[in-house]
């Protein structure tokens, strides 16, 4: 058997821990301020913390009867602990052309803060037991260090990747046929693309008891759209054109189909018992990491 070069294996192992250093990092920051550990779900399962007594049924084992308990009525009682098995999260990140867009080169990507945002999760929900997964790589939620690396291989984005359909390409669907029943999902995208792929995952997510986040992600321009005069809009994947004179004179209808679109996926996530929230790649990654972290607690 061969060895690589020690050169050569550090310039792979450099490569391979490339993202997750600055991520690391981040996550670590932010874990100091929330409090990780056991997360017990109030329902019946293996545990260790007593939750209820409960009358027997038929089909109980003798054994999960408390003689103490039963001894005080007419009646037998099973002690139920309460469920504390790790919990399986399913996330989405966006990678598709839209997300490479920046309007300062001072302001990460769309994808780059998508990218950061859904690996520092990862760390902060492993650390607290949870089993992840990264929707892309089809691959069940697991736990473990190995599966973190998983994560930050999947977040790799190749902008040389040929597609098949460069108007598809433009723009990312998430596919929740494959997530686990009664787990929990995060999306993370801009959100602008056909509306319709995105409803029919949250449909399937909802079918099967999952609950999650919708959250966008927009680059400062987006938000405030500041063009003028002679203007060449280009979508990112180079399926879309449009040029115009007076981009001034857009900026109104611009406007209401974004808050339009903004409603509608307030109202999707509402419809679903999901919560969505809008974060600007301008501002800071950690408030966002807080929201998303926080919003799967109350996503149980």
């Amino acid at each position: 058997m061969s060895l690589s070069p020690p050169s050569s294996l550090r310039a792979r192992a450099e490569a391979l821990a490339g993202p997750l250093p600055p991520l690391q990092a981040q996550a670590e920051q932010l874990a100091r301020t929330l409090l990780l550990g056991g997360h017990g779900r109030r329902q019946a399962g293996m545990g260790d913390e007593f939750w209820q007594y409960r009358p027997a049924e038929p089909g109980d084992a003798g054994r999960s009867i408390d003689w103490r308990r039963s001894g005080r009525s007419d009646g037998h009682f099973v002690r139920e602990k309460e469920w504390q098995s790790a919990q399986s999260v399913h996330l989405w990140a966006d990678l598709s052309a839209s997300m490479g867009f920046s309007s300062d080169k001072n302001h990460p990507t769309k994808q780059e803060r998508a990218g950061l945002l859904t690996m520092a999760l990862a760390i902060l929900l492993m650390r607290g037991g949870e089993r992840v997964a990264l929707a892309s790589l089809g691959t069940p939620p697991r736990i473990g260090a190995l599966q973190l690396r998983r994560i930050a291989e999947g977040l790799r984005f190749d902008p040389n990747a040929e597609a098949a359909d460069v108007e598809a390409a433009d723009y990312g669907a998430p596919d929740a046929t494959s997530f686990l029943p009664k787990s929990r999902a995060v999306f993370l995208s801009d959100f602008l693309g056909p509306i319709e792929p995105l409803e029919h995952a949250i449909g399937a997510a909802a079918d099967r008891g999952i609950t999650g986040l919708l959250y966008q992600i927009l680059d400062p321009a987006e938000e405030a759209f500041p063009f003028q005069g002679r203007t060449v809009f280009t979508s990112m994947a180079g399926g879309l054109r449009h040029e115009t004179l007076r981009a001034s004179d857009l900026r109104d209808r611009y406007l209401d189909r974004l808050s339009e679109r903004k409603t509608q996926l307030a109202h999707l996530a509402h419809q679903a018992g999901w919560r969505f929230a809008t974060h600007h790649t301008n501002t800071p990654a950690q408030p966002a990491l807080l929201w998303l972290y926080e919003g799967l607690e109350g996503a149980r």
